[in-house]
């Protein structure tokens, strides 16, 4: 049974939940003023704020409610029965009102926000002067303005969420509607001649067995003539494929590494002008491949983009600065599938990897046999 690690605040937030912790310790140090057993409980509501702080990060629904009160409880006894500076507690608490997304719970913690401020400074009226409360006046207007501005901010931050994930099922729908198209169309186009290459080659082995060698031969030669006719159809059907170049592919790859922090650096002939659609096609789907395995397996911070192109062949390599390959790190699988789409276009792919990241090399030729070129025409 595997057990969870734990984890102090959310990984995902990074540095933020602990430069707000820092701030603690300004409250911390205005406790030292206090005496007895007062002070004692003073630490110990302190204590429990920062408990609160850290429960409001990973509770949802009934325990966020009962946490945020809590908060609001131990801030506005603070507040009112130790230092006015306590009031700077507040900023915590409207921060964690803006996630409310339910209206009528933000407006009631809202309502409470502004209660237990304002109250415990008409509370302190007699005891701060003039210029104290002049002092507070352009925090507490902060204060109480940023739980809408905040929350309109996770607003956006949602619908882009909501955005992006319709746009993942667009394009998810897109990739099945065309792998239907690719069903179909490779069933019409190869069905027929598959099956007739099948029935001849059962024809060779019988008229071998009766040694009817030269219709055998006429046969075979037959057979020959219509794989050559398959494979030409495979080439124009891949050619009329929805095909995406090279350029196209890497602006999807600088986001995708950008989502994932890695920094991206591209050299070399981005247009590879003149080759081939179904050479383009194919190389786009390999540095798809190859840059999705970096996001997921190489923890690199850098990767390094460099294309080349001869009169005679295409050449991309992909450096990164990442762990280098391990055993399990589950990248076979795809490499798998760039050597079989490389090796429908005679190209050829090399792989090397230490403790400073690992390089793939793509090359493919840019005339492919029997004087065909990559675009697959018959």
């Amino acid at each position: 049974m595997s057990r969870t690690k734990f984890s102090l605040f959310p990984r995902q937030l990074g540095f933020y939940p602990y430069i707000w912790l820092i701030y603690m310790a300004l409250f911390i140090y205005n406790m030292q003023f206090e005496h007895g057993v007062k002070k004692l409980i003073g630490y110990a509501m302190l204590a429990l704020f920062v408990v609160t702080y850290r429960q409001l990060y990973f509770a949802s629904g009934r325990a966020y409610d009962f946490w945020i009160a809590l908060q609001m409880l131990l801030s506005a006894i603070l507040l009112t029965f130790y230092n006015p500076n306590y009031l700077f507690l507040g900023f915590y608490t409207a921060n964690f009102i803006s996630f409310y997304q339910d209206r009528r719970k933000f407006n009631i913690a809202y309502g409470v926000l502004v209660a237990y401020i304002l109250l415990p400074m008409i509370f302190h009226l007699r005891a701060i002067d003039v210029s104290q409360y002049i002092f507070f006046i352009p925090f507490i207007a902060i204060m109480l303005a940023s739980p809408f501005g905040m929350r309109s901010m996770h607003r956006r931050q949602q619908l882009e969420q909501e955005l992006d994930q319709a746009n993942e099922q667009i394009r998810e729908l897109v990739k099945r509607e065309e792998r239907m198209r690719i069903a179909r169309d490779l069933h019409d186009t190869l069905g027929h001649t598959l099956s007739l290459i099948t029935l001849k080659s059962q024809l060779v082995e019988k008229l071998i067995t009766k040694q009817e060698t030269d219709r055998a031969r006429e046969e075979a030669r037959e057979i020959g003539q219509t794989s050559r006719a398959a494979l030409r159809q495979v080439r124009e059907l891949v050619s009329d494929m929805r095909a995406v170049t090279v350029a196209q592919e890497l602006v999807e790859a600088e986001r995708m590494l950008g989502s994932a922090g890695i920094e991206l650096q591209v050299k070399g002939d981005l247009a590879l002008e003149e080759v081939p659609d179904l050479t383009q096609n194919m190389l786009s789907l390999c540095v798809r491949e190859a840059v999705t395995n970096i996001v997921k397996h190489s923890r690199a911070k850098n990767c390094r983009i460099h294309i080349e192109r001869t009169n005679a062949e295409a050449r991309i390599r992909l450096q990164d600065d990442g762990i280098g390959l391990c055993s399990g790190s589950g990248m076979g699988n795809g490499l798998n599938g760039m050597s079989e789409r490389l090796a429908l276009i005679d190209g050829s792919l090399t792989l090397g990897s230490d403790k400073s990241g690992t390089q793939l090399t793509v090359t493919v030729p840019i005339i492919v046999k029997d004087g065909k070129d990559g675009g697959g025409a018959a």
